[in-house]
This record gives C-alpha cells, sequence and structure tokens, in this order.
C-alpha cells in the first residue's frame, strides 16, 4: 500500500466494518476468531483514534494504546536519538553529577563510575525500544502480555510516578521560567506546564519533532554553560575518602548514574511504536543507547566538573554560576526549556499508563488530566519546602522497574519474540485478560529482596550498610524476579484470546468508509 493511501483509523468515521479475506471480495466471515476479533475492537475503541501518518504531521493523537496498524507505521530510526538525548539535557542531571564529589570521588574515579553506570542503565531502554516497531505498542500497554489484569498495580505506580517527575521537573523549570519572565512563581508554573501540556495533548509527533530541534538548542546551551563551569576551574581531582569507603562510594555512584537512565524503562516502547514493522533493530538500539548516554553523562561530568561551584541547587543558582548577563539569560533559557522538553515525555507515557490501568479515557484528555493535577503538586511542593523529602520518596518508588523489567524480558523470550496484531488488539479487552498473578508475585518478591541492598533517602539496608554504602537492589531485584517468574508463569494457562504469539490475527482487514 502506497503512504498517499495509508489513512489513520480513526481520521474519519468508521461507518462501516468489513472483513475482507486474503483473496476476493468483501464478505462476511462468520468465524470464532474474526468475530472475536471484531468485539474486542468494539470495546476498545476509546483506545484507538486520529494518528500522525507521516513526520510532520501535527494532528491531535487522540489515539491510545492499542497496536498502530502495520501498514500506517513511519519514521526513521534515527529520531530514537534525539527523543532520548534532549529530555535529559537539563539541571537536575547537572546537580546528580555533584553526588560524586559528595561522596568523595575525585574527577577521573567519579567520572568512570558516570561512565559505567550510564551505559548499563542505557541498554535495558535501548533493548526495549526495539519492542516498539515489533509490537506497534507502548511500554506498559505491552507489559499486559505478562501481568494480565494485574497490570494495574505496576501501570498506576508509573502513572502517579509521572506526575510526581512532571511535578520536581517542572518546579525548577517554573523557577527559571519565573526568572526569565519576570512573573509570580504561580504564573512561571502556569507557562511550563501549560506548553508542556499542550505538546502532550498533540502527542507523540510532536513531541519527537519537539526533541529534534530541542537537542539542537539545548546542545548549544550546554556548550555554554560547560565552557563556563571549566572556566571557574577548580575541578575535584582527587578522592577524600580511600579504601573501602572509596569503594563503597564508587559503586554507590554507578548505581546513582544507572538510576537516571533506567527510570526511562517503562516508557522506552512509547517512542519506537510508530516506527514500521520490518525497522532493523540494531539502529533502534544504538540511536537509543547513543542518545542516552550522550546526555546523561555530559550533564553528570558537568555536574562532577563543577561540584565545587555547584551550591546552590535553584535557578537562580545556575544565573549566577554563569555570572549573569547575557550568559544567565541563556542559563534559564536551559532550565525552562529542559522542563518542557522532559515533562512532556512524563505526560505522553503517563497517558498511555493509565490506560493500560484500565482507565477507558482518551489518550490526549489523559495527558491533560496528569498536567493539571502536576500544577497542583508544585504548588503544594513550592509552599510546603518538602522537595528533598518528595525527591526520595519518588525515587525509592522508581526501584520497581528492576523486578518489572526482568517480567517482562522473560515473558518475551518465552514468546520467542513473537506477537500477532490479533493477539495484541485483543489485550485491549481486560475481559480477555488473566489474573497475572505469577507476575504480580514475582514483582513483590523481587522488591521486597531489593530493600536489604537499597541505599535511599529514607532507607539504608543492612546489606548496604555493611558494604560500606554499596547499593547492589537493582541487580537483586532483576535476578529475584527473573528467577520466581521462571518458575510460575508456567502455571497460569495462557488465555486462548491472547495466548502466547501462536494465535494469527483471522485473515481479515479492517477498512474506512466515509
Amino acid at each position: 500500500m502506497d503512504r498517499a493511501e495509508r489513512v489513520p483509523y480513526g481520521r474519519r468515521p468508521l461507518n462501516l466494518l468489513r472483513i475482507m479475506p486474503a483473496k476476493g471480495g468483501d464478505k462476511v466471515v462468520d468465524s470464532p476468531d474474526a468475530a472475536h476479533f471484531l468485539k474486542s475492537v468494539t470495546r476498545s475503541r476509546v483506545f484507538e483514534g486520529a494518528r500522525p501518518a507521516l513526520s510532520g504531521d501535527f494532528v491531535v493523537e487522540s489515539h491510545g494504546m492499542a497496536p498502530i496498524p502495520e501498514n500506517q507505521r513511519y519514521g526513521a530510526s534515527r529520531r530514537n536519538f534525539t527523543v532520548w538525548f534532549a529530555p535529559n539535557m537539563e539541571l537536575s542531571g547537572v546537580f546528580t553529577g555533584t553526588l560524586a564529589f559528595t561522596l568523595g570521588l575525585g574527577f577521573w574515579p567519579g567520572f568512570i563510575a558516570i561512565v559505567i553506570g550510564v551505559c548499563l542503565g542505557a541498554l535495558p531502554v535501548a533493548l526495549l525500544s526495539t519492542f516498539g516497531p515489533k509490537t506497534g505498542m507502548g511500554q506498559l500497554p505491552l507489559a499486559r502480555l505478562p501481568f494480565g489484569k494485574s497490570i494495574a498495580l505496576p501501570a498506576a505506580v508509573q502513572w502517579l510516578s509521572a506526575i510526581a517527575w512532571d511535578g520536581l521537573v517542572g518546579l525548577f523549570g517554573a523557577e527559571g521560567a519565573q526568572l526569565l519572565f519576570h512573573v509570580p512563581f504561580a504564573v512561571g508554573v502556569l507557562i511550563v506546564l501549560s506548553l508542556e501540556g499542550l505538546i502532550g495533548f498533540v502527542g507523540y509527533e510532536f513531541i519527537h519533532q519537539l526533541e529534534k530541534w530541542g537537542s539542537a538548542i539545548l546542545g548549544v546551551l550546554f556548550v555554554v554553560l560547560s565552557l563556563r563551569i571549566l572556566q571557574r576551574g577548580d575541578i575535584p581531582l582527587h578522592n577524600t575518602v580511600h579504601g573501602g569507603a572509596a569503594v563503597g562510594a564508587f559503586i554507590l555512584m554507578t548505581t546513582i548514574a544507572f538510576s537516571g537512565a533506567f527510570s526511562w524503562a517503562s516508557y522506552a516502547a512509547d517512542y519506537s511504536r510508530y516506527q514500521e514493522k520490518d525497522t532493523p533493530s540494531s539502529p533502534v538500539f544504538l540511536w537509543t543507547l547513543g542518545g542516552l548516554c550522550a546526555s546523561y553523562i555530559w550533564t553528570y561530568a558537568i555536574g562532577l566538573a563543577g561540584a565545587r561551584v555547584l551550591s546552590n541547587q535553584t535557578a537562580a543558582g545556575v544565573q549566577s554560576l554563569v555570572g549573569g548577563g547575557a550568559l544567565g539569560t541563556l542559563a534559564l533559557i536551559a532550565v525552562f526549556f529542559g522542563a518542557i522538553t522532559s515533562n512532556a515525555m512524563n505526560d505522553y507515557s503517563g497517558s498511555l499508563a493509565l490506560q493500560a490501568a484500565g482507565v477507558k479515557l482518551r489518550r490526549n484528555w489523559s495527558a491533560a488530566l496528569g498536567t493539571v493535577l502536576a500544577f497542583c503538586l508544585i504548588l503544594w511542593i513550592h509552599g510546603g519546602n518538602t522537595s528533598g523529602k518528595f525527591q526520595s520518596m519518588l525515587l525509592f518508588s522508581a526501584y520497581w522497574i528492576a523486578p518489572f523489567l526482568a517480567i517482562v524480558l522473560v515473558d518475551w523470550h518465552d514468546r520467542k519474540g513473537s506477537t500477532t496484531y490479533g493477539g495484541l488488539s485483543a489485550l485491549m479487552d481486560l475481559k480477555n485478560l488473566n489474573t497475572g498473578w505469577p507476575a504480580l508475585v514475582s514483582l513483590v518478591v523481587g522488591f521486597g529482596a531489593m530493600v536489604p541492598f537499597m541505599n535511599t533517602g529514607l532507607l539504608v539496608g543492612p546489606v548496604a550498610k555493611a558494604l560500606d554504602g554499596a547499593d547492589l537492589s537493582f541487580y537483586v531485584g532483576f535476578v529475584v524476579a527473573a528467577v520466581v517468574y521462571l518458575g510460575l508463569h508456567k502455571l497460569e494457562a495462557p488465555n486462548p484470546a491472547v495466548g502466547r504469539g501462536e494465535i494469527e490475527k483471522p485473515q481479515v482487514g479492517v477498512s474506512n468508509t466515509a
């Protein structure tokens, strides 16, 4: 089918569903598979809708978590670089890099820990990004395969976390807008969230275009910021801790750097699901890996190099650091624009997660709802001066992604990477899902096994204390959840409506008739 013939489902009224055999004219096929497929399509209508048809098509994407039809995909794999580069070019990453100095590491040991941690954390995101073209689905919606109805728990946590990150990143962006436009703080919040909310509302294509141009703009701004920090000098070259304490600090910094990139794993396939099914996996993987590694290593390294002077972790502090004037304005633009590029992805992925949990709300309006809740959250955090404790709680809650990842990968391997459009469409109807208790039990057990190994602002586990603060919890949670799920998942028989990839889509097609 030519590109000109690819009319996105939902872009015009669907007045008639035709069942078309592989050969011959239109006729109604009276088969259980075909009837079931059509029932699933009808029930999942809220998860479908208008979609962009090609690069630069800024139609409001009301299409939600339903799989993108294979003949209506587009987009080059190199898009995966910019969509994963720009969101991380913001000042919270710079301040994260200062933690290596706080832990007592000199520049080179700290930098090595950063590189190792970032690369390890980016690998799962790059791998899961390859699932987007293969399935046409976002990450949390696709996790209905192993989790069944129990997907409600991780999807709800994902949605709430997206709103919470909106609040924390938006708080910093609002401070930048306040200083940049000379407006009250509440107006600064409104400006930031209105822009990011609009982007999340329009959806997938607007986000990709924003991140493409944002990569160039933020790249220039961060070059200026990097040069300014390096001109200040006073780079911490030597460790202030030694022996076991130095080893513990090195491992902990590796985990901190790991967690930044790794936290995107539950978003990964959301931004590659429109790419054509026959897109080779290698370039998708490498472009994603490159975008994440380049952005995180850059921002963390800046923070480590300027750790002695990056003491005031506010927008005003950054403006003062670069010396005010034109450079100060550029710094504020970086703060402001970086918050928008990052939070637009929170809004978008949060809207898909809410649908994955079973909430039948249009994707674009779900994104708008998340933005409104984030507005209230920012005002609460700012008014109560509780951002530090709130961030610690949020980072603690992000540990669930490690056992979640293990379950998803085991399930995908068990299916041999094989899915069908009909089977994935059937996932849209909760009636077609099993309870998913093996996945839920594995998630809970895996998370529980992590607790003794954690070193967070809320909790330092006994094993972490014994290891001089080294945090190995992500690796432990992944292994434990994988082992438990391997032992349990065969105990729940696959639902015939979805199966394990062996049920093919009926030889039917769905056409739009005006």
